[in-house]
């Protein structure tokens, strides 16, 4: 599956909201009686008209449907698929900011809903994974032991995850094999006591072993793999638009794209910059993290520009 161009006038456009409240909920709405597929649940949105931005047809429909006014809209992910003989792209776009209280302007249910257990049913294709896609973390931690040291570095995750940190990937490759293992457990123990999910990279088996949530494949097994890893979460490290293409057709959760800045661990690297890692993350069907350079202060920074959130090395420990 590749990246969409909004001016591939062979498909069906369509936008659709993923409106974030500061409690973690997220609005879905019902398709009223007479509509198609009435009584399905999904997220707010339409059809792009002849001529319109993706954007500027998102704000108008949900003020149409909503009776909102949209202050900031941000590009996430975009399905494709065929319906009828048509082919559909479905752009959804984060919106952190609005005026007005959502209400069904068109006779339409709303429920404000939480993703890991939304409460609502049937939902139409494709919500289900995005709600699943919600449940992934802003902030997205890469263990750096062998700086630290095992047990300095197992007081720093602590206090990370006191702070609100929900994934960790355990990527620790000067250790040997029964260091990894160790080492995973105890990261495992300490995010479990905070509700937290562990991968760890390269190593689908060592994931298996020892308890973590899931793998992150490096960008050469991706390229190499025929087929998704076994394991519940899967992400996938890339670099440029290739690799992502590869991680979008194995059905990865999530990627990571980088270099994103420059990086004390590679100094001869400038990175890509917010406006490359933009485009080239833009129209993928899974969320992608920057990483490279990054600090939990650019958040907003990478989300402007169409990221998930930030996979931080150094700068989270």
């Amino acid at each position: 599956m590749t990246a969409l161009m909004v001016d591939d006038v062979s498909a069906v456009l369509v936008v659709a909201a993923v409106l974030l409240r500061a409690d973690g909920t997220v609005l879905l709405a019902q398709r009223p009686p007479g509509r198609p597929s009435a009584g399905f649940w999904e997220f707010p949105g339409g059809k792009v008209e002849e001529g319109e931005a993706l954007a500027a047809a998102l704000v108008r429909e949900l003020r149409e449907e909503l009776g909102i006014i949209v202050q900031e809209v941000t590009p996430w992910v975009r399905f494709e698929h065929g319906a009828s003989g048509r082919r559909v792209c479905l752009h959804f776009f984060r919106i952190t900011a609005w005026d007005g209280e959502p209400r069904g302007c068109e006779g339409q249910r709303l429920a404000w809903v939480r993703p890991r257990a939304p409460g609502v049913a049937p939902l139409l294709p494709f919500n289900d994974r995005m709600l699943r896609a919600l449940t992934l973390p802003a902030l997205y931690g890469i263990t750096d032991a062998t700086r630290h040291g095992e047990e300095a570095f197992l007081v720093r995750l602590e206090r990370a995850l006191e702070q609100g940190l929900r994934m960790v990937l355990m990527r620790e490759p000067a250790f040997d094999r029964d260091q990894q293992l160790r080492f995973l457990r105890a990261v495992v123990a300490r995010a479990r006591e905070h509700g937290a999910c562990v991968l760890v990279s390269g190593d689908e088996g060592l994931a298996m072993q020892g308890g973590a949530d899931g793998v992150q494949l490096r960008a050469a097994q991706l390229m190499s793999a025929e087929v998704a890893p076994r394991i519940g979460l899967w992400g996938a490290s890339c670099h440029d638009a290739r690799e992502l293409e590869r991680a979008a057709a194995l059905g990865a959760d999530f990627a990571v794209l980088s270099p994103v800045l420059a990086t004390t661990s590679h100094p001869g690297s400038v990175g890509m910059g917010w406006e490359a890692f933009a485009a080239q993350s833009r129209g993928w069907p899974m969320p992608v993290y920057a990483l490279g350079g990054m600090r939990p202060d650019m958040v907003e920074t990478a989300m402007r520009h169409g990221a998930h959130g930030i996979a931080l090395l150094s700068g989270i420990w």
